[in-house]
């Protein structure tokens, strides 16, 4: 009995401190004056306000969405065929090249923004919305590709087997078969790209040069001058923004596979 309320209590208090602040942030983006004051003095929702009414947080903001919808897109068009020719063929080079999907992410951020920045400025893709999406791309392929990786390897080989055998060609059986049970493992793959490059700064730092700034380079340049509450109201965005993609996930994406958790078969 105490162990459990021991256990109990440990968890209670885990949770307290990863809300706690987040609770903070949320009050100090509510005071009514340009204060950064917990408890909040007075209420206001002003500075939610600010950041769809001044041009330069909603530019920043209309970047980073635009960003992160294109990095998604295009770490999905690289992970899926990749995961795909791994899962279906079988070449004894497999681990290698899946190796070599999980190094961007594997790589400190500073190495691999300052290894891109020095490719992309002869390119002229550096301060770029499309060049920093490539970027942001490139960096968190990581993930959409071992999401799909997961979803190949609880798909039964025998149905796959059962399409070939009734005469579908390897394009529709990739269609009507393959594609609709990973379609959720894609679906988180973009969510956490997604979320993850709405949020990173360095690569953004780096390849934004200071002419395109994202949500995260424009929060740093306001600490540098100030602190405002409209800071903490970006960040209470930010979290909103990944409990509604997240939940979403929950939602569509098989999230106990995508956790660890295997069916009593496939153990």
């Amino acid at each position: 009995m105490i162990p459990r309320v021991a256990r109990n209590v440990f968890c209670w208090l885990v949770v307290l401190s990863l809300s706690l602040p987040l609770f903070i942030v949320a009050g100090v983006s509510l005071n009514q004056k340009k204060l950064m004051f917990f408890p909040p003095r007075g209420l206001s929702m002003r500075w939610y306000e600010e950041i769809f009414t001044k041009s330069a947080w909603l530019d920043s903001l209309l970047a980073s969405l635009g960003i992160a919808a294109l990095a998604g897109v295009l770490a999905l068009s690289i992970a899926l065929p990749a995961a795909y020719f791994l899962w279906r063929y079988r070449v004894f080079y497999a681990k290698l090249l899946f190796s070599i999907g999980l190094m961007p992410f594997a790589l400190p951020p500073v190495i691999t923004a300052l290894g891109m920045l020095m490719l992309w400025v002869p390119l002229g893709l550096a301060a770029s919305v499309h060049g920093l999406a490539l970027a942001h791309g490139i960096f968190l392929v990581t993930l959409p590709l071992v999401m799909i990786s997961l979803g190949l390897e609880s798909i039964d080989r025998e149905i796959v087997e059962a399409a070939e055998t009734m005469g579908a060609s390897p394009s529709r059986t990739f269609s009507t078969v393959i594609l609709p049970m990973v379609v959720p493992y894609m679906f988180a793959g973009y969510a956490f790209v997604f979320v993850i490059s709405m949020n990173e700064f360095i690569i953004s730092f780096f390849i934004g040069q200071f002419s395109l700034a994202t949500l995260p380079v424009k929060i740093f340049s306001q600490l540098r001058s100030g602190y405002t509450p409209t800071i903490a109201s970006v960040s209470v965005l930010f979290i909103l923004l990944a409990v509604v993609v997240f939940s979403l996930v929950a939602r569509f994406g098989d999230l106990p596979r995508l956790l660890g958790a295997w069916t009593p078969k496939e153990r």
